[in-house]
């Protein structure tokens, strides 16, 4: 049966109630179906004067089967236990968020940091107002514990677990409310556990932004807040990552569907999309010096310009799906299953107790509107899921409710079948997402744990007057695994380039001084082109960290096997993905994880020519 709507309870499974189940059905609605007018808060009076009782609470996590779901309390800690986890063994899977994002926030924080074309005031495609987000909890953290940026960086990942907690918890409470604790036990179930949110739960990027808000956008949209839907998407749109407006455009357009409330939504977006717009314009225009509205021109600069973003790698077309299969599994499959699911239902058994509503349409409209228009770009990133990871999420919640719900109305014979097909389904889930994430942490996180070595290298080295300054830490072939300058112990530790076989441009230092990101910095394109300025001589670098692969050019020695001038101070085991079979490195199983795989030394290394005293 489908879930009732929110003024009278909710109903998962199958019925023995006669006349009052049937009443029950047929008092299913789409979330706004409910909604006469604009609400600020809750969802009308009757609604919201029950929501305070036990037995109002009960309603809505207990089915008629006497089956509990999680209370909203209960999935916050759950929630938040699981994202802590996350924000102190995850690793930083993309380049992007250290050099576009922490590095920036970095240099607000400290005065230093390194500054890529993006945010030169000739292009003013990224948003200083995004980045405060995470700089004002980071400031905290350096005041509380200033002489650790180790403890700052985890502390601002803490900080976002919390954040990721509280939008997963209310996202949520929209399931149970508007779909029954069937559809929500299965959606906590996978959120919990998935391997892409390991990735993505604490990352400082703007696509992690934008699944925040679409957490918040479904799940006040599924309780009839439009005040807060909007306010969701307006930021999402404004403040995180603007395309990820494409996934969310469903529920925008059902939320102006009515007539009777078309002027109010219009007018309360246009009051709060100028309430997040303008502060976002002040900010970004004070760090500029000029008038910069940062959306806009990243949406110029992907959609309007000849070269945009494919200059950083294109991706076949089904780049998406083996991510997705990757990262969700089984749980890809059976969101992608909710579609024949819901067109069965709805075309061929016509019954109401295995019915779907308008809202189960909408939300399939905003995954598949996502995945068309995004898969037929030519250039694709993992990190352009994250803001559909809460439909994929809340489909196969769908898909295992509507199996449910069929069975028990018309195969009740397989009820206990399907029973021991659902625990399998979940174990081989579980298996497989907490696999995965392994495989990342084992593999990857080599460079966090070699960047945390300077700590202890720089209280050893003490306060000397003898020491070069600023100490030099090179990075070749590695400089996309530098985890940011939050692993520098201190203001005379400086990360230098030297040349490799990477011929793209490579981000600099932002100039000192106030208001300096109101300079334009020389010796910087937006065509990816090399800038030899970046590079420093090899003999200039105090210490070198660099993956000792058999693979060796001219632009690339192998600078661990040189014991004349460099000594290993550090190493740690990195993944070597491009000679590892691809099943056996994307999941983790003990003792053949090692034995399948390829590793490589990812060393530390000091120049044995210069003294460190």
């Amino acid at each position: 049966m489908g879930p009732r709507s929110r003024k009278s309870g909710h109903k998962t499974g199958q019925s023995k109630g006669g006349h009052q189940s049937q009443q029950h059905l047929s008092q299913q609605h789409h979330p706004q179906q409910l909604n006469t007018q604009l609400k600020s808060g809750s969802t009308g009076g009757k609604a919201k004067n029950s929501d305070g009782g036990p037995q109002h609470m009960q309603q809505h996590f207990k089915s008629r089967s006497g089956t509990f779901s999680l209370q909203p309390s209960t999935a916050f800690k759950t929630f938040l236990s699981a994202r802590l986890c996350y924000a102190i063994w995850s690793i930083i899977t993309d380049c992007d968020e250290t050099f576009n994002y922490w590095e920036p926030i970095h240099y607000l924080i400290h005065g230093k940091g390194f500054q890529t074309w993006e945010y030169s005031p000739a292009y003013a495609i990224r948003s200083y107002a995004y980045l405060w987000f995470y700089a004002l909890p980071a400031s905290f953290y350096t005041h509380l514990l200033p002489a650790n940026k180790i403890l700052v960086f985890y502390g601002t990942r803490c900080f976002l677990a919390l954040f990721c907690s509280l939008c997963e918890t209310y996202f949520y409470k929209g399931i149970i409310r508007q779909y029954g604790p069937n559809v929500g036990r299965f959606a906590l179930i996978f959120m919990i556990l998935s391997s892409g949110v390991f990735i993505s739960a604490t990352a400082v990027l703007p696509n992690t932004f934008s699944m925040y808000m679409v957490y918040i956008v479904i799940g006040a949209w599924l309780q009839q807040n439009n005040k807060i839907t909007l306010l969701g998407l307006a930021a999402t749109t404004l403040v995180g990552w603007p395309f990820s407006a494409i996934a969310c455009a469903p529920i925008g357009l059902d939320l102006i569907a009515p007539r009777k409330r078309r002027f109010q939504v219009i007018k309360w977006s246009i009051i709060i999309g100028l309430s997040v717009i303008l502060p976002l314009i002040a900010i970004d225009s004070y760090y500029y010096g000029k008038i910069v509205i940062a959306p806009v021109n990243i949406v110029l600069y992907n959609v309007f310009t000849s070269h945009g973003a494919n200059l950083y790698g294109t991706e076949p077309w089904y780049f998406y799906v083996l991510n997705c299969l990757l990262n969700f599994n089984f749980v890809f499959i059976a969101a992608l299953f909710s579609a024949p699911l819901m067109f069965t239902c709805k075309y061929l058994i016509k019954s109401r107790r295995v019915s779907v509503n308008l809202s189960h349409w909408i939300v399939l409209s905003c995954f598949i509107l996502w995945f068309t228009v995004m898969t037929v770009q030519a250039h694709k990133e993992e990190r352009f899921l994250f803001p559909v990871y809460p439909f994929i999420f809340l489909l196969a919640g769908f898909t295992f409710d509507l199996l449910n719900r069929i069975i028990q109305s018309l195969m009740p014979k397989l009820t206990t079948i399907y029973s021991f097909f659902v625990i399998t389904f979940i174990v081989v889930f579980s298996t497989l997402s907490i696999s995965r994430s392994l495989a990342i942490y084992k593999g990857y996180h080599a460079p966090l744990d070699t960047f945390m070595h300077l700590s202890q290298i720089d209280q050893q080295l003490g306060e000397s007057n003898n020491l070069p300054t600023p100490i030099n830490v090179c990075v070749g072939k590695e400089w996309y695994r530098f985890p940011s300058s939050f692993f520098l112990p201190s203001d005379r530790w400086q990360l230098q380039f030297i040349q490799s076989d990477f011929l793209g441009q490579l981000p600099q230092p932002f100039k000192q001084g106030h208001l300096s990101t109101r300079l334009i910095p020389e010796n910087m394109n937006d065509l990816n082109k090399e800038e030899p300025s970046r590079y420093i001589p090899v003999d200039k670098c105090a210490f070198l960290v660099d993956a000792d692969t058999h693979r060796e050019t001219p632009r690339e020695p192998r600078y661990s096997q040189d014991t004349k001038n460099w000594s290993i101070i550090k190493s740690e085991l990195l993944l070597d993905h491009e000679s590892s079979p691809n099943l056996w490195r994307s999941f983790y199983i003990p003792f053949l994880f090692y034995a399948k795989n390829n590793f490589v030394n990812y060393n530390l290394l000091q120049n044995n020519n210069i003294r460190l005293n």
